[in-house]
């Protein structure tokens, strides 16, 4: 009977750590479950909402970009600013961030390094209004309505040729379009090296833009492995298409059908029409604007043709200031140098072609922040003993910016969508030249 119980209890014991184990599995089945499915509708709506913030960021991306564009129309030419008692921005790609600082200290302490700082100098704008060259301006002149604070040197800003600091020929504009936060900077692309000069077809030349690149390419500390490896892909470029100074429109035939001409028969016993001649094809020529040839450049400048990587390093990296030799280069298609705009290692391979590059830009950089160069003539006339120079590096160089690039970067939640917009100004007149969205407008 004893064992019997025994038996009875044991089985009883069984059974409840039977279901105890079963339960036990479904539970964790069911947390499983639970958690997979969880997570799952956390990615969906995770996927959901960056959809719905790359949508807002993209459309205040494309609304900018019409804005920019409108407001670049406004602004007939970029004027240039005289900075006779500041510091000039041609060397501040060799600056370290100590230097820098330095720099702005000894600035502060010692205004005669140079010259007399007049109260109106405000190295501080930040945004504005009445800048001629401005997005939000209001007025037609550069006005300035703060003094610079020179017992506080962090305070104080290095500008560019036009106020802004350089490349920018206005100042960077954030704005709000619905949930996207909007940045505008538009960039002087003739104050960069162009890179189109490697491409040029005439062999001699082609040695002389050489010597130029290794120049400007030894003042961005980048090496000689590593120029040679763009030399070779510049090279494979050239071999696809090569470069001109001057492009021309191109003059093509397009080859149409007309249509058939038909005629209504007449007479009482005549119905309908009958066709007098057959379909014929038609050649008609065609002009397409010169700013194709650039177009072609940007694409392949962009392309994996060329590793951006090495050009891209910082040679130079603090809290104000990103340098790297792609930023002083120009990856769309510009032809010129500005000699007003363009700093000390772009100018002196500017005037590689010609000769005495280093006095020259020497002589560009002290005289052009007294006051800017007016034309090449102007130029010449200021520095008559290097006008040989000059005459050689003449179709090379401008005094006036005409290419520019507006890049414009939306923010919205998680998302980000860039553009940039390559263009040449004449006047109020604005031609697009190449425009790149994306993955690839954040290089």
């Amino acid at each position: 009977m004893k064992n019997k119980n025994l038996t009875r209890q044991i089985d009883s014991r069984s059974r409840r750590g039977i279901v105890l184990l079963l339960t036990l599995v479904v539970l964790v089945v069911l947390s499983v479950l639970g958690y997979t499915l969880s997570s799952s509708l956390a990615a969906w709506r995770h996927r959901q909402q960056y959809i719905i913030d790359y949508q807002a960021a993209r459309y205040g991306c494309d609304s900018a970009a019409r804005y920019a564009l409108a407001k670049l129309q406004d602004i007939n030419t970029p004027q240039l600013i005289e900075r006779p008692n500041e510091p000039d921005f041609s060397d501040l790609f060799t600056l370290n961030e100590v230097e820098y600082k330095q720099l702005l200290v000894d600035w502060a302490a010692n205004k005669k390094i140079y010259g007399k700082v007049e109260s109106s100098i405000d190295t501080r704008d930040t945004n504005d209004t009445n800048d001629v060259n401005g997005l939000n301006r209001t007025g037609q002149t550069y006005n300035i309505t703060s003094a610079a604070d020179f017992n506080d040197p962090d305070s104080l800003m290095v500008r560019g040729p036009y106020g802004p600091s350089w490349p920018f020929i206005t100042q960077p504009v954030e704005f709000e379009i619905g949930s996207a936060k909007v940045k505008v900077e538009i960039e002087d692309e003739n104050a960069k090296y162009p890179l189109g000069w490697m491409l040029l077809d005439d062999e001699e030349i082609r040695r002389e833009a050489s010597a130029g690149l290794e120049t400007f390419c030894e003042w961005m500390e980048v090496n000689d492995t590593q120029i040679d490896s763009l030399k070779q892909e510049l090279k494979g470029i050239s071999e696809i298409k090569t470069f001109k100074i001057d492009f021309e429109p191109v003059t093509t035939s397009e080859k149409k059908e007309t249509k058939a001409v038909t005629i209504a028969r007449r007479g009482r016993r005549s119905k309908g029409s009958r066709k007098i001649s057959p379909k014929q094809a038609v050649e008609e020529k065609i002009t397409i604007p010169a700013s194709v040839h650039s177009a072609d450049f940007v694409k392949l400048f962009h392309s994996s043709l060329i590793d951006a990587e090495p050009l891209a390093r910082p040679t130079i990296i603090s809290g104000t200031r990103k340098e790297s030799a792609l930023k002083y280069m120009g990856l769309w298609a510009s032809s010129k140098v500005n000699i007003n705009t363009a700093p000390r290692q772009v100018l002196e391979s500017a005037f590689t072609f010609g000769g005495d590059a280093d006095r020259i830009a020497e002589e560009i950089i002290r005289r052009r922040r007294i006051k800017p160069f007016a034309d090449i003539e102007d130029l010449r006339k200021s520095l008559l003993r290097y006008s040989d120079s000059i005459k050689k590096s003449e179709k090379y160089i401008t005094t006036a910016s005409t290419f520019f690039t507006v890049r414009i970067t939306a923010t919205s939640g998680v998302a980000q969508a860039s553009t940039i917009i390559a263009v040449t100004k004449n006047g109020e007149k604005i031609e697009k030249i190449a425009v790149i969205s994306g993955r690839e407008a954040g290089f």
